[in-house]
């Protein structure tokens, strides 16, 4: 019977857990039933007999299942036993070694640090040299008697012709360079206070006397606009132009009241002429640079980021746990933290230890902010104003207690003007010369260029018009103006441009007043229509490519390397070469956006600059992170990472891991692989690292692995930095080749890391 009843249990395919789990009386009757298939009734007798075999079987089985279950929880202790006493092995032979490490790393730092700080020391006092030896005529910027004398010297030059006047421009903007580079490059130390809001109003006088000499320039064309007017329409066009500055100007001369615009077809530039307009003498410009001058003006305004509830959290438990380690320090960790008391007492260096970067890096902050603050507070003070030029600070910040962005009002935090700036005006025809017999009389004016008012009264524009099914009529007594410009070559467009007009009363960018916008991404074409006479520039969201999909920072050799980031829109390679860097050209010599800037060898502040102007950004500021979703994660640990993979970047290669989303605020994970030849990495040969503020570690996971898990890897240890950590693993050659890696290199790369902020927008 008991035979019969297993293989009834074996042909269901069941287990022992399954039949422990059926009710006892069910077994029992089926085995009672299948005996009575074979030989009829059973008594009484054989029932309690085999019920009884029955239970004593199941205590049997019960019995062995639990003392497999007790053996298993054993084990699985004495396991986790194990692995806590060699996981605390190796985290007191990491302790032994730590300030060893750090010294180390420390050192190693100091002295790159040390010696790139001499090198740049040296290039400035020679490009001092060099300034003061130049003998072409164009005064130093940074000298102020020699400025004075220069902007002094141009404002009384009544020399107005428009070809010395586009000549003189070339000259004004390298002095502004100039003096942005000084701004830019020259350290704290170096550059007192004084001096930075010297060369700000230098930059923004000599902003503003350009534009009046254009304006001048413009009125000496006017003029004498009949001269130079077209047989066929009768009216004067003309086209002046070099690599900065474009001028368009129509004189209406002919005075057709039929006319409607006019297209310059060899700049892609257009306008339509409202019809008040067309019997009125009027000229109308458009002016475009191809820098941007007003942008300097307008005020800026800090963004306070939030940050989301996970991150608080995060943050809190790592501070418990810091909290809980340091009650638990031995006299071992009283040692390290002299050390790094030491550290900071040596900041002033170079770049610091691991331990101690974060505190030099907000105290360095908090002297900033200081030194802002004193800067308004001298701007407020000091300001005096020029009778004919008025100079401006570069960057007005305002707190967003005091004045709220409008709704029509751009942030430039987070947009930023692309192409340049168009001067849309109607100015006043002054008027023409007359031909009498043989003489010619021209009624002389002293009022210079003067903005014909269009339309009279602004308050008053759709006086006239209704508005039926929410669609305003065309009966309006000033119609807008309607232009249209060919989007420059050198930028590139992600999206449909955002158009902005500049508001001289607020000192800002806005976008009201503009209308019907119609743009053609194949002709690289936008038309739209405004309520009168603007300036206005095309705009693109500066985090438009942020965060980014992907990164890899690939090695090419001693001193070279490749940092490729792939974004929504685009992929961006930049290869790096002892201190510069460059856009890798594109293959088969394809035509884009940034064929300007490719192949260009380029310092990476530089590099970043041109790309960032040709509408791709990849250098978030402090402020982009109210824009984008940020991986954020410990700055401690971040800036340690990005001078570590510096160090070594000549012989390994660093990428993205999809676990560093999940991994928390305080650990960092990426990819790493030792790479000794050209060409792309292997799949098979990159492995995981887990990064802290307090040591790192390989792990056993890979990044096909189905979850996460800071499980050790096998015979690897803990170590207190990263550099020791990729160094355990590494080999004699690329250890050689790490040892003899240029500190310039080290710099570059160092530079493109933290400009690009891989590790937290990715």
């Amino acid at each position: 019977m008991i035979l019969a009843m297993y293989v009834t249990f074996a042909a269901g395919n069941t287990t022992k857990t399954d039949e422990l789990q059926q009710p006892r009386e069910e077994r029992v009757t089926v085995a009672m039933s299948s005996g009575k298939k074979k030989g009829g009734k059973l008594s009484r007798a054989e029932r309690e007999r085999l019920q009884k075999e029955e239970e004593e079987r199941l205590k049997k089985e019960e019995e062995e299942a639990r003392l497999k279950a007790e053996q298993e929880e054993a084990e699985r202790l004495e396991r986790q036993q194990r692995e806590k006493e060699a996981r605390e092995r190796l985290e007191a032979k990491d302790r032994e070694r730590r300030d060893g490490e750090l010294t180390e790393l420390r050192l190693l730092l100091e002295d790159n640090q040390y010696a790139l700080d001499r090198w740049y020391r040296e290039m400035r006092q020679n490009a001092k040299w060099d300034r003061y030896m130049r003998c072409d005529g164009t005064p130093d910027p940074a000298v102020l008697p020699e400025i004075n004398t220069y902007v002094n010297l141009w404002m009384d030059n009544q020399n107005v012709n428009i070809a010395s006047v586009l000549q003189e421009s070339k000259t004004v903007l390298n002095l502004i360079s100039e003096l942005e580079f000084l701004l830019s490059d020259t350290p704290p130390e170096e550059l007192n206070e004084k001096d930075a809001m010297q060369y700000q109003e230098t930059t923004g006088v000599l902003k503003s006397l350009l534009h009046k000499k254009l304006n001048e320039a413009t009125f000496g064309i006017l003029k004498t606009a009949r001269i130079s007017s077209d047989i066929e329409t009768g009216n004067m066009q003309q086209v002046i132009e070099d690599e900065n500055i474009t001028l368009c100007i129509w004189a209406n001369l002919n005075k057709n009241p039929r006319f409607k615009g006019y297209t310059f077809v060899q700049k892609g530039i257009g306008f339509e002429l409202p019809k008040p307009l067309a019997l009125c003498d009027v000229a109308v410009r458009i002016m475009y640079t191809c820098f941007d001058h007003l942008s300097h003006l307008a005020p800026i305004y800090p963004h306070k980021i939030k940050e989301s509830p996970d991150t608080k959290s995060d943050i809190a438990e790592s501070e418990s746990k810091e909290e809980d380690e340091k009650l638990s320090q031995t006299e071992h960790t009283e040692k390290v933290e002299s050390l790094s008391v030491d550290d900071e007492d040596t900041k002033s260096i170079g770049r610091k230890s691991v331990m101690s970067s974060v505190s030099a890096k907000e105290e360095t902050r908090s002297l900033a902010e200081g030194k802002t603050k004193s800067e308004q507070a001298d701007k407020k003070e000091d300001h005096v104003e020029s009778s004919e030029v008025q100079s401006t600070p570069v960057l007005l910040l305002k707190e967003p207690e005091e004045e709220v962005l409008d709704l029509d009002t751009v942030d430039l935090c987070q947009f930023k003007p692309l192409g340049g700036v168009y001067n849309f005006d109607v100015l006043k025809l002054p008027p023409q010369p007359k031909q009498i017999n043989r003489w010619t009389m021209v009624q002389i004016l002293d009022t210079g260029i003067e903005i014909f008012p269009y339309p009279p009264d602004p308050l008053k524009v759709n006086s006239s018009t209704t508005k039926t099914d929410d669609k305003e009529s065309e009966t309006l007594i000033y119609p807008p103006v309607g232009i249209t410009v060919k989007i420059p070559s050198t930028i590139a467009f992600f999206e449909e441009p955002q158009i902005a007009r500049w508001d001289p009363a607020g000192k800002c960018w806005k976008t009201d007043c503009i209308s019907d916008v119609k743009y053609s991404k194949d002709e690289q074409q936008i038309s739209f229509k405004m309520t009168g006479f603007y300036t206005f520039t095309l705009m693109q969201d500066m985090h438009f490519n942020m965060p980014y999909q992907a990164w890899e920072l690939r090695p090419q050799g001693l001193n070279g390397a490749i940092l490729i980031i792939e974004t929504s829109f685009i992929e961006v390679q930049i290869q790096i070469k002892n201190s510069l860097c460059r856009l890798s050209p594109l293959p088969n010599e394809e035509t884009d956006n940034l064929a300007h800037i490719r192949g260009k060898w380029m310092t990476p502040a530089s590099l970043t600059t041109a790309m960032k102007n040709a509408g791709v950004n990849i250098s978030p500021e402090d402020y982009s992170r109210a824009f984008v979703s940020v991986n954020k994660k410990n700055l401690q640990a971040e800036e340690a990472a990005y001078d570590q993979m510096a160090l070594l970047s000549s012989a390994f290669a660093f990428s993205w891991s999809k676990w560093n989303l999940t991994s928390g605020h305080n650990h960092i994970v990426l990819q790493v692989s030792e790479h000794l030849k050209m060409g792309p990495v292997m799949e098979e040969n990159w492995s995981l690292y887990l990064l802290s503020a307090q040591r790192a570690e390989r792990l056993k996971i890979t990044e096909l692995s189905d979850e996460f898990s800071d499980e050790l890897a096998e015979q690897s240890e803990f170590h207190s930095t990263f550099y020791h950590m990729i160094k355990d693993d590494a080999s004699e050659a690329a250890m050689e080749m790490v040892k003899n890696t240029h500190y310039l290199f080290v710099n570059c790369v160092h530079k493109l890391l933290t400009s690009t902020k891989v590790l937290t927008y990715s």
